[in-house]
C-alpha cells in the first residue's frame, strides 16, 4: 500500500510540475491552473489524500493575503502608481547605462512591496518599447528587470508568494522579516546591477543615446503614459479635485496597510481589510476591479496545496531531507553552504513554492534542535535562497516567465541560453554575498 502511494504520488506530482513548468506542453497543454487542479484531484482519486486532508491541506490564510494584495494592486493601478513609476524610468534618462541601472532599482525596490509579478507585468511593454525607441538590444534592460524584481521581493513577506507562504508558516512578523533580509537584498540589488554592467558594458557602451533625444523621448514617454487609460470604467468626466482626493485616499490606505504589517498585525486580515477600505472609497460597484484579480492563481494555490501535500505523504521529500539533513546544518558555515545548493536546485527543478513548501518545516525543524534563533535564521535563509534561486534560469520564477511571455508577443525572443549566461554567475555570486548578511 505505501509502495502504491508513492508511486501514484509522483505520478500526480510530475502532472503537476510539467504543467507549472511547461504550461503549453505537447502532450498536456491544459496550462498551470488546470495541471494544479488535475494534481489535487488524482491525489485524491488515487488515495493518496483523503477529501477531508484535501481540504486541509488548503492555506486559507496565505490565499486571503494573495487574494487581498491582488486587490489592493488594482486599485493602485487605477490610482496611477504603475504610470508614475513609468515616469521614474524615463525622466532624463543619461543614457543606456543610466536607464539600465534606474530599472534595476525601480524594479527592486517597488517588487519587495507590490510583488515582483504585478512590476514585470507593468513594466515589461514600458522597457520594450523605450529599448526599441533608441534602437538598443532589449536584452540588458529586460533580464535587469527580471532579476532586479526577483532580488528586490526577498526583502518582505509580501514581495513574492513563496515569503508570504514562509512568513505564516513560520510566524516571522514582518519587520522581523524584514530587517532579516534587507541588508542581503540591497546588495544584492547593487551586486546584480554591477555584474549586468559588467556583461553588457560594451553593449550598453556602443548604444548609449544622446541626452538631446532622450530629453524629448522622456516627454514622449509622458504622453503616452497619459494617453493611455487610468483604468477600465474610470469616470473620464470626474473632475480632478475629486480624482485628486480619490488618489490621495487610496495611497493613505495602503501606507496604511504597510505600517499595519510593520506593527505585527495579522498580515491577512489586514490586506482584505485594505482592499475592502479601498472598494467603499470608492464608492461605486465594485464589480469591475474585483474581476481583474487574477483568480486563476488562487486556483492554482488551491490545487498546488493539496497536490505538494499529497507528494509529502509519499515520504519522498522526507527520505530526501533526512539523506541531506547531516550535511545541511544552519549553524556551520559549511551546512549553509550545503543547504543553500540543495534549495537552488530544488527551486528551479521543482519551483520554488513547493521547494518552500516541501522542505520549509523539515528545514526549521532541523534548525530548531540547535536553537530558536538559528529556526528563525533558517526560514529566512529559505527565503532569500529560494527567491534568488529564480534568476538562475529562464524558467526559475513566474516574474522571469512573465517578462519572457510579453517580450514574445512583442516579437522579441529570450533565449534559455541567453538567460542562464548570465543568471548563472549571477544567482550564486548574489546567493552567497546575501547569504552572510541573513540575520535574525
Amino acid at each position: 500500500m505505501a509502495i502504491m502511494k508513492m508511486v501514484f504520488g509522483s505520478i500526480a506530482f510530475v502532472i503537476f510540475w510539467v504543467s507549472a513548468v511547461f504550461p503549453s506542453f505537447p502532450f498536456l497543454p491544459i496550462g498551470r491552473t488546470a495541471g494544479s487542479l488535475l494534481g489535487a484531484l488524482l491525489m485524491v482519486v488515487f488515495h493518496v489524500l483523503t477529501a477531508a486532508e484535501a481540504y486541509d491541506a488548503i492555506d486559507l490564510p496565505i490565499l486571503g493575503l494573495l487574494f487581498g494584495t491582488m486587490v489592493v494592486a488594482v486599485y493602485l493601478e487605477r490610482a496611477d502608481m504603475l504610470k508614475y513609476l513609468g515616469k521614474l524610468l524615463s525622466w532624463r534618462s543619461l543614457g543606456a547605462k543610466d536607464l539600465l541601472l534606474r530599472i534595476c532599482l525601480v524594479s527592486g525596490f517597488s517588487s519587495a512591496l507590490f510583488t515582483n509579478d504585478t512590476i514585470c507585468v507593468a513594466l515589461t511593454e514600458f522597457v520594450l518599447q523605450t529599448s526599441r525607441y533608441h534602437n538598443l538590444s532589449p536584452h540588458p534592460f529586460l533580464l535587469a528587470l527580471a532579476s532586479s524584481a526577483n532580488i528586490g521581493s526577498s526583502a518582505t513577506p509580501i514581495g513574492n508568494p513563496q515569503n508570504l507562504v514562509i512568513a505564516l508558516n513560520s510566524g516571522i512578523s514582518f519587520i522581523d522579516f524584514l530587517l532579516g533580509i534587507l541588508p542581503a537584498a540591497l546588495l544584492g540589488l547593487f551586486v546584480n546591477a554591477l555584474l549586468l554592467l559588467c556583461f553588457y558594458w560594451r553593449l550598453l557602451h556602443l548604444q548609449s543615446f544622446e541626452e538631446e533625444s532622450n530629453v524629448g523621448h522622456g516627454h514622449e514617454v509622458f504622453r503616452l503614459l497619459d494617453a493611455a487609460p487610468v483604468s477600465e470604467g474610470s469616470d473620464r468626466d470626474e473632475d480632478s479635485w475629486k480624482r485628486a482626493t480619490w488618489k490621495g485616499s487610496v495611497y493613505v490606505v495602503v501606507v496604511g496597510m504597510l505600517i499595519s504589517f510593520l506593527v505585527g498585525l495579522n498580515m491577512s486580515w489586514t490586506a482584505i481589510g485594505a482592499a475592502m477600505a479601498l472598494v467603499v472609497l470608492d464608492f461605486r460597484d465594485a464589480g469591475p476591479c474585483l474581476d481583474k484579480v487574477s483568480y486563476s492563481i488562487l486556483v492554482f494555490f488551491s490545487g498546488m496545496f493539496i497536490t505538494v501535500e499529497g507528494f509529502d505523504e509519499t515520504g519522498i521529500p522526507g527520505a530526501f531531507w533526512d539523506l541531506m539533513e547531516p550535511y545541511a546544518q544552519i549553524n556551520t558555515v559549511g551546512g549553509i553552504a550545503v543547504l543553500a545548493i540543495v534549495i537552488l536546485i530544488l527551486s528551479n527543478v521543482i519551483s520554488n513554492v513547493p521547494t518552500v513548501l516541501l522542505m520549509g518545516s523539515k528545514i526549521a525543524a532541523s534548525a530548531a534542535a540547535i536553537s530558536e534563533a538559528e529556526e528563525k535564521r533558517a526560514w529566512l535563509v529559505l527565503a532569500w535562497t529560494s527567491t534568488v534561486a529564480g534568476n538562475l534560469t529562464l524558467i526559475g520564477s513566474a516574474a522571469n516567465m512573465i517578462v519572457c511571455e510579453q517580450a514574445r508577443r512583442s516579437e522579441y525572443s529570450l533565449s534559455f541560453y541567453n538567460h542562464l549566461r548570465f543568471g548563472f554567475p549571477s544567482t550564486l555570486i548574489v546567493t552567497a554575498i546575501g547569504l552572510t548578511l541573513v540575520r535574525t
